[in-house]
């Protein structure tokens, strides 16, 4: 191996000003490696040979790899490909570099986005840290179109020729490769083991890049499955426990426990990301923090995902109080409790009921999220169970009073509203609810998991086209829920006014969140192009998918005229609450309009004024002549002046 140096000298005024140093770059050599082979006459070595009519060929069908073990870390410039007779298999390979011979610290260099043709292909690499192995890993092809099909199973990696170029040299993390702008996340696990079920956490350790290359982050982790109609999909859904708390990418929480969520049924890639951004606009205490991300498992891109929050017990995330066993009477028992209304509750089976989830009295059923089942105690179990038990009662018995005391209508209602407006059909199929300590009142919140939301669901398309809100007219929920959604929207009906309108006058609106998803749209748009060659299903139907429209804008396309239309709609069925309005009376024009927090009417010739609150007591009267501005909380007032009324939100 061969380097040269190339010094130029720059004299100005007779004085040397810069030297440069510049390394060339050479072929590299070194021991072959690679995954077990078919047979003996297509072992590793056949990949650098040097002849195009020889191949190596893995024995293994998933994660199959060859490269190189070099005799020193090397910074790789260059890589050259060639594919064997079936020139598909090296389409969305991978090419990694590592300095463990298990692969296990790899991040990838570069990818192929085409399949190539017959001869030998060439490829700059920027990527400035050196490595002791190179290999090229093979990725697996989806053949299904309903995104449950199996994957192909004759994805053998077959390559007949591999070439790497660079120089000697450690390098450093300065510019690593990122495969498009969202930051990419690459995940090991040890012995390549796969990541087949729910309960078995597998070891491994991940690495994220993000900002253009220049940001770098590692650390070992358990991974497993996850979630539930999700987990039945070909792109699998992950759960990630990493050995240390951290702020992921700059999220709120500083926690261990990560998700990842696959977007198989949505083709926007960005149904939870909409949802969320109106859950912060509305204000609900906690809003799942979220990114997206493209990942790599074991070598194999795997597509795009959205890397977001566990929804558990914790600062920035449900921040309730932390319970021991010994929490077992007085203020103690009181909290903290995360509870899911939860339909799958009865899949965890008898033995666990009425430990890690139970039916309420109206055969509603729950799981207790936190504690969780393998700490929660009976004593603590009880209490929560009575106590979802009594807040259902007195939604059901319709005893305001009672309700106002021990259930949080506001952050339902918000709850509420983000189902409706996101059109999710399963809102009350599961409901988060949670409650702290020496608080007696329950709270509704987080939201989660859109992807048969904006009109994603056969079975409620079109949703804009209904008379009755979604949940009333086709939702799929949770036995009992129906009837709790049904009585507090009714009897707090003045109340749901004032929170859409007050949402509406403060950043939720139609301008803002077509223009939220035309960003996001712009910003995943290169990771979608890749997901979907990885996962070739934009023209078919899947999961609940009402209709197939063949490409990434147009499934955009369809979500931006359905958040038109149903903000429309809502509108129209809620009333909005004006915050300004205008009465003309004869010649006499009184303007009622509010400003920062104040109430204000201008133009009053004649008359009382007289000011009501939401609860119909009156406020204020005056006859002052001209005009008056008086301060009050927020919320919705009625007012009155020569007969003529009108209501006014006051923010």
């Amino acid at each position: 191996m061969k380097y040269s140096r190339l010094v130029v000298l720059t004299t100005m005024l007779g004085l040397a000003c810069s030297v440069t140093i510049a390394q060339t770059s050479n072929k590299l050599n070194g021991k072959a490696v690679s995954c077990a082979s078919v047979d003996k006459n297509s072992t590793a070595d056949k990949a650098f040979d040097g002849k195009q009519n020889t191949y190596f060929w893995s024995n293994q069908r998933k994660f199959g790899w060859v490269g190189l073990e070099l005799p020193e870390k090397c910074v790789i410039t260059k890589v050259g490909y060639c594919p064997a007779a079936e020139r598909e298999r090296m389409f969305l390979g991978v090419i990694e570099g590592a300095n463990s011979p298990d692969f296990m610290d790899a991040i990838p260099i570069y990818m192929i986005q085409e399949t190539p043709t017959a001869g030998m292909h060439y490829a700059d690499v920027s990527c400035s840290r050196g490595f002791k192995y190179v290999r090229f890993v093979m990725s697996n092809h989806y053949t299904g179109n309903n995104g449950y099909s199996a994957q192909g199973d004759t994805v053998r990696c077959k390559v007949s020729e591999l070439e790497f170029y660079g120089y000697a040299s450690e390098g450093d993390d300065s510019k690593l490769f990122q495969l498009t702008k969202l930051p990419t996340v690459t995940i090991h696990t040890v012995n390549e083991k796969d990541i087949l079920n729910k309960e078995d956490w597998v070891d491994g350790t991940i690495s994220i890049i993000s900002d253009n290359g220049k940001e770098f982050y590692s650390d070992a982790l358990q991974i497993k499955g996850r979630g539930n109609a999700s987990w039945g999909f070909a792109k699998k859904p992950y759960k990630i426990k990493l050995a240390n708390k951290v702020k992921l990418l700059g999220m709120p929480a500083k926690e261990k426990k990560w998700t990842f969520i696959n977007n198989m049924g949505d083709k926007t890639l960005m149904r939870n990301l909409i949802a969320f951004e109106a859950s912060r606009i509305f204000g609900l205490e906690y809003t799942p923090a979220a990114r997206s991300v493209d990942v790599f498992v074991n070598g194999e891109y795997r597509g795009n995902y959205q890397l977001c929050d566990q929804v558990e017990q914790g600062d920035n995330r449900v921040n309730v109080t932390k319970m021991k066993n010994t929490d077992t009477e007085g203020d103690n028992l009181t909290g903290g409790y995360m509870i899911e209304i939860d339909a799958y509750a009865p899949d965890e089976g008898e033995q666990k009921r009425d430990k890690s989830w139970f039916y309420t009295n109206h055969n509603t059923p729950v799981t207790i999220k936190y504690p969780d089942e393998d700490d929660i105690v009976p004593q603590q179990t009880n209490y929560i169970k009575q106590y979802v038990n009594k807040v259902q009662q007195a939604v059901y018995d319709r005893k305001k009073s009672e309700i106002d005391k021990i259930f949080d209508v506001e952050s339902f209602l918000k709850h509420f509203l983000i189902g409706e407006f996101s059109g999710n059909t399963d809102t009350y199929w599961s409901v988060y609810m949670y409650k702290d300590r020496l608080n007696d009142i329950m709270f509704t919140g987080p939201v989660w998991d859109f992807d048969i939301a904006f009109e994603n669901d056969y079975r409620t398309y079109p949703i804009n086209n209904k008379t009755q809100y979604l949940f009333e007219s086709g939702g799929s929920e949770a036995a009992g829920m129906n009837t709790f959604a049904k009585n507090l929207i009714t009897d707090y009906k003045d109340d749901l006014q004032y929170i859409w309108s007050y949402a509406r006058a403060n950043g939720f609106t139609k301008d803002y969140i077509l223009s939220f998803i035309d960003n996001t749209a712009n910003d995943i748009r290169e990771s979608a192009n890749l997901n979907f060659m990885r996962w070739p299903i934009l023209n078919y139907k899947v999961h609940m998918n009402p209709r197939a429209l063949g490409s990434f804008d147009a499934e955009v396309n369809a979500v931006k005229t359905y958040v038109s239309q149903r903000f429309d709609w809502l509108d129209k069925k809620i009333g909005i609450i004006p915050t300004g309005t205008e009465n003309t009376e004869d010649s006499n024009t009184v303007n009622v309009y509010s400003n920062d927090g104040m109430l204000c009417v201008s133009g009053i010739e004649n008359g009382t004024v007289s000011v009501y609150n939401d609860m119909g007591a009156l406020i204020y009267e005056s006859n002052n002549k001209g005009s008056i501005e008086i301060m009050l909380p927020k919320g919705v007032y009625s007012v009155l002046h020569n007969g003529n009324s009108c209501r006014i939100l006051v923010e």
